[in-house]
């Protein structure tokens, strides 16, 4: 697999390769590999959790709004309205209401797996909100209330029907 033609005579300097790269230095110990599915798998995760930081961002900064039953924001929401706004403002397209959220994201997470961005469901997947970690999420409660961050324990643990990460 290594030729040749394919390693450089390197002084500090990078050489690359098809499929591979080579990070070779004079004096260093042997050069390490990276394939080129392994570096893709990584900037994927890392444009993944990008993106859940754009969402949840958004998401904060309409603590306050009105909740409004099939709102979509900018001036008011319902619970997926408001996880649909805030992922479409981090560049990912979600469908309109909280069923259809869960079964349009394949990844599935559970409840110890939560990472920020990530969203909640409950009451039979009826109703959603936004992880936004240290054990809160940010949501559209109901009529007559205000979008805001809340704990999640007991109440929200024992409705918890599942959780899934877009933006992978």
């Amino acid at each position: 697999m290594d030729s040749a033609p394919a390693r450089a005579a390197t002084n500090g300097a990078t050489a690359v390769r098809a499929g591979s790269v080579t990070l070779a230095q004079a004096g260093a110990a042997p050069a390490t590999r990276t394939t080129a599915k392994a570096a893709t798998a990584l900037s994927k995760a890392a444009r993944q959790r990008a993106r859940a930081a754009k969402a949840v961002s958004a998401a904060r900064r309409k603590v306050g709004a009105p909740y409004r039953w099939g709102g979509t924001g900018p001036g008011a929401f319902d619970c997926s309205g408001l996880a649909q706004y805030s992922w479409r403002k981090a560049g990912v397209r979600l469908p309109r209401i909280s069923h259809s959220q869960y079964r349009a994201v394949r990844k599935k997470v559970s409840w110890r797996g939560l990472r920020p961005g990530d969203l909640l469901f409950f009451y039979g997947k009826g109703h959603v909100g936004i992880y936004v970690g240290k054990g809160r999420m940010v949501h559209a409660p109901s009529s007559g209330r205000t979008v805001r961050v809340v704990k999640l324990k007991g109440y929200y643990r024992s409705a918890f029907a599942g959780a899934v990460r877009p933006g992978g």
